[in-house]
């Protein structure tokens, strides 16, 4: 008898006949150069063999044999319309690079009588199995055709699976073959109508091929959708009252004890103002309760795929697919069990001691994997909830000393969750203290852990001491602080990697093998770019890529093409086929009709498309500007393409779409997807709530946990008015306004500067029109002229104003700053290698008529350079007008009114008291409200803080080109609630020391 044994890939074959063997084959080439037939003798009993001396023979293929196209009719793009591909018939066959593989299966089989399929085991390697024995039937109807299940190359399980054989699972391979028709159909109909239909309307797309894809476009829509909840965020500022005492600990040292706040905080100043005085007046705490009991930090899961692929992307900073290549790699090497599970818990009967004793050998955790063999430390791992009765969770089954790089990283965390699993929780004791302060509950925790168990072996994990100083139930004291601190609430994220994952898989677009496939096909084709902040790295969606979104998003589909929906529908049909609920050809016809009737509306209103992905590559609106300066920072995979373009590929998958038929192991285009979930759908990570300690100022203002008022606290410290000059912000809603200037006017780029017209309705400036850099927001050189001023001598905004004095030669020859900023001419410049711009304070005020050097640039692309030109280098931190202080100026800082930092009031210029409590002020003109940061007013009396005049606020000075110098003016939202309510806040602070 002589048994005919198939893998999925030479080295699986090659593992199998080692185990097999016993060590003793031979060896015989095939048609194939990379395909190599073992020939050897196993014991395979009854009824399968007849015992010993049954011949076996090992080869392989190389994934995927067949192969699916259109026929000639259909295959050329512009043979037919596209909708016609929805019922063209496709063509089944072998790959041409792969018939010398079909000529070895052809050759063996001839004369064997058992095919034992050694495919991996999921719906994929099903399939295969399938494609193997159709080639094999052709020349041998009579071959009996077996499967062999294992789930890691071991020699227990592949004796198991060669002795235990069962059948082929056709339906699995049914719902896989579905899956391909549709991928093929679906892909190539709408590759082919979006390509050629945004190739003749967008002129950057005319090389490009537009891809679409039933995984890849949902996909794309969850990076898109978070993208636009951080661009639409607004913080919203909150308040809340900190408490402190400073208490000796154990060691005999002095710390400050945090109390938090019950209520965590409030968005009403007023209210939490109210609270915070009752506070303040009566300060006196009383410990309510001392309660001390058990906590634990639980031990991780047993490791999934999905899991695998997060926690490879969080901790050790690799892509999703790079993790399961890896995997897959060391799987194939019979270190890892099969990497492609879904399962979290493992069967009642496996055997733990046997894989743990493999690991005593390490050098890094054998002494761990040792003692829990000795049973003290030993615990069997926690049950998830997911078991797709396949596989096991994923395990080391060797160990493997001589792995290094990426490879070593991966077996490590893999080895070393899997001992996490089989190790006791962590174990400790927390301590929560809470006191009454005036009818106000506030609270604090420690920690101290007396256990940590898994954590030896698990340091992805981390859980610290944090003990609490000695407090008695009943025991009063006087605490060292009280403020009223302000912050807001954060921004969201843009979406990570780990983050994507997650989403895709509550969502069922993929499978737990396939969903890295995915992120890394939208990444492939730009439509997704990659921005590094950091260690981390984060998703940005290009402008091609909002723009499909959007534009699909427009269209009145029942079920957007960008939403998860349609894909997770589909999904869930090819569960029902391999549950043997609906036959292959029902959920055809079901899922075509689908997509025929979203085809028919996208077609239809297909121009909405057109105009969306137009606007974000030409528009110069805000949104446009802010996705530019989003995607210009970008590193990592993704390279650099025309902008907003897609790179020039082929006809994408076989059949003209570029969702053709994938094949395993081979050219992976798209989708290989197998059972997913069928979860709800998932907007994604939450917007980010308020934080305890706010770590951003009032609208978007960048600081953190601002002192309000402050029992203990010396008052506004901080910069002074810090407030941006005015603000010029190119919002235009089409591209009739940009006319060049055919040479006439130069910006500072030394390139043809761009005409535009104000267009904000609530401008006194509405109508008006300047000219101005043509480089995208945060490129820009900074140059700005009124149109109607071209002609009456006065000097563009880039450069020094009428009433500028020219600077001393002397002065023109320093270094500027601590950087040397300077250029091969020796002239002052800034932090951006630009030349400084020289000025004059015209204010009222001790600095009036002192000179200063500036960045050139507008104040949101400024780099914050100032120096005054009467001082040197070493003097470069003295406060500068109108809130500057030094190289450190920041325009968003909105919490302090305080002086130089000579300690002057920088509204009188005297010393013995900050600026938000000068006496001088009505005497000034000066506006309380404009120490709270968005201030864009005059004084009291209506002047403006820029020119000293009457009758116009500071962010439209008319004088403003000829002052010189940066100005303190920003929007005038400075006139609402929020600056008053903070401004009176500050007056109410109470100053007991600690």
């Amino acid at each position: 008898m002589k048994v005919l044994c198939v893998a999925e890939k030479p080295s699986i074959a090659k593992s199998i006949t080692e185990i097999l063997s016993g060590g003793r084959w031979d060896t015989r080439n095939s048609p194939h150069q990379y395909i190599r037939n073992y020939d050897f003798d196993y014991n395979l009993p009854p009824p399968l063999g007849q015992g010993r001396g049954t011949a076996f023979t090992v080869t392989a293929v190389l994934g995927h044999l067949m192969s699916s196209d259109f026929g000639d009719d259909h295959r050329k793009w512009h043979s037919c319309d596209p909708f016609s591909l929805f019922d063209a018939p496709i063509l089944t066959s072998v790959s041409k690079d792969l018939k010398k593989v079909e000529q070895n299966l052809i050759n063996e089989a001839r004369h064997s009588e058992l095919l034992m399929i050694w495919t991996d085991c999921d719906r994929e390697g099903e399939h295969i199995g399938s494609e193997v024995a159709s080639v094999c039937r052709k020349v041998n109807r009579n071959i009996m055709v077996k499967r062999a299940r294992f789930s890691a190359i071991i020699a227990a399980q592949i004796h198991q699976a060669a002795r235990q054989a069962n059948d082929l699972d056709q339906r699995q391979a049914d719902a896989v073959e579905a899956r391909m028709a549709l991928d093929l159909r679906i892909g190539a109909v709408f590759t082919r109508f979006m390509t050629m239909n945004l190739q003749v309307r967008i002129p950057e797309l005319a090389e490009s091929l537009v891809s679409y894809g039933p995984c890849q476009f949902p996909t794309l829509g969850f990076v898109v959708d978070q993208y636009n909840r951080v661009q639409s965020f607004v913080p919203e500022t909150f308040w809340y009252i900190f408490v402190g005492i400073e208490r000796t600990d154990e060691d005999g040292e002095v710390r400050t004890v945090e109390f938090k706040w019950r209520r965590n905080h409030l968005f009403d100043m007023d209210v939490a103002a109210m609270l915070y005085e009752q506070c303040a007046v009566n300060p006196e705490a009383t410990v309510l309760k001392v309660e001390t009991k058990p906590t634990t930090k639980w031990k991780p899961l047993p490791l999934t795929t999905v899991e695998l692929q997060q926690s490879g992307s969080r901790l050790l900073r690799m892509a999703p697919k790079r993790v399961l290549d890896i995997a897959e790699k060391l799987y194939q090497k019979g270190i890892l069990s099969y990497p492609r599970t879904e399962t979290d818990q493992y069967d009642k009967a496996f055997d733990f001691n046997s894989l743990i004793q493999k690991q005593t050998y390490d050098n890094q955790w054998g002494q761990y994997a040792q003692r829990l063999l000795n049973g003290d430390e030993y615990q069997r791992p926690r049950n998830g909830k997911k078991n797709d009765k396949a596989h096991p969770p994923i395990h080391p089954t060797a160990h493997a000393g001589n792995l290094e790089g990426d490879e070593r990283r991966v077996f490590e965390l893999v080895t070393r969750r899997f001992l996490a699993s089989c190790s006791k929780n962590a174990e400790g004791k927390t301590t929560t203290v809470e006191i009454n302060i005036a009818d106000e509950f506030f609270f604090t925790s420690g920690l101290v852990i007396s256990r940590r168990n898994y954590l030896e072996v698990y340091p992805y994990d981390k859980w610290s001491d944090s003990a609490l100083p000695d407090f008695q139930d009943g025991e009063t004291f006087m605490p060292s602080v009280i403020e009223l601190k302000e912050g807001s609430t954060s921004r969201p994220n843009l979406l990570t990697e780990a983050d994507l994952v997650g989403l895709m898989d509550k969502n069922g677009i993929g499978t737990d093998a396939t969903i890295a496939e995915h992120i890394a096909k939208i990444i492939e084709r730009q439509y997704v770019l990659e921005k590094q902040e950091q260690k981390t790295k984060y998703l940005v969606p290009s402008q091609l890529g909002v723009g499909l979104i959007e534009g699909y998003n427009k269209i009145d589909f029942d079920r957007s093409l960008s939403k998860p929906h349609l894909r997770r529908e589909t999904e869930h049909r090819m569960q029902l086929v391999c549950d043997g609920a609906k036959v292959k050809r029902e959920i055809l016809d079901q899922t075509i009709d689908e997509y025929k009737e979203v085809f028919i509306k996208a077609k239809r209103d297909f121009d909405m498309v057109i105009e969306s992905v137009d606007n974000y590559l030409h528009g110069r609106g805000e949104a446009q500007e802010a996705l530019r300066a989003a995607t210009q920072s970008r590193r990592g995979r993704g390279a650099a393409a025309p902008r907003g373009t897609a790179p020039r590929g082929g006809r994408g998958g076989r059949g003209g779409g570029a969702e053709g038929t994938a094949r395993r192991g081979r050219n992976n285009d798209d989708d290989e997807d197998e059972d997913v979930d069928d979860g709800d759908y998932d907007d994604g990570p939450p917007r980010g709530g308020g934080r305890t300690r706010g770590t951003r100022g009032a609208r978007g203002s960048s600081t953190s946990g601002t002192t309000t008022r402050g029992r203990g606290s010396r008052g506004g410290a901080a910069a002074g008015n810090g407030s941006s000059g005015t603000t010029r912000k190119r919002n235009h809603d089409n591209d009739d306004n940009d006319n060049f200037a055919g040479g006439s006017k130069m910006c500072s780029c030394e390139a043809p500067a761009v005409s535009r017209t104000v267009q904000k309705a609530d401008s006194p400036h509405v109508g008006r029109q300047f000219w101005t850099c043509l480089k995208p927001q945060g490129e820009q050189c900074g140059y700005f002229e009124w149109a109607d001023d071209s002609g009456n001598g006065s000097t563009p905004r880039n450069g020094p104003g009428p009433s500028s004095r020219a600077p001393p030669v002397a002065k023109r020859q320093r270094t500027t700053s601590r950087n040397e900023n300077r250029g091969n001419d020796e002239d002052v410049r800034c932090n951006c290698d630009l030349e400084a711009k020289f000025g004059t304070v015209n204010k009222e005020g001790p600095n009036k008529g002192r000179q200063f050097w500036a960045c050139p640039n507008n104040p949101r692309a400024s780099c914050k350079f100032f120096q005054w030109a009467d001082e040197d280098e070493s003097a470069g931190n003295t406060a500068g007008p109108s809130g500057y202080n030094g190289g450190n100026y920041n325009p968003r800082n909105g919490s302090g009114g305080g002086g130089g930092s000579t300690g002057e009031c920088f509204k009188c210029g005297q010393s013995g008291h900050w600026s938000n409590a000068c006496p001088n002020e009505a005497t000034l003109g000066g506006s309380r409200s404009r120490a709270a940061g968005n201030g864009g007013g005059g004084g009291q009396t209506g002047e403006c803080f820029k020119c000293g005049e009457a009758g116009h606020w500071s962010n439209s000075c008319p004088n403003e080109g000829g002052l010189g110098g940066p100005s303190a003016g920003g929007s005038s939202s400075s006139r609402g609630r929020g600056s008053s309510a903070r401004s009176r806040g500050k007056s109410r602070g109470r100053g007991r020391g600690r």
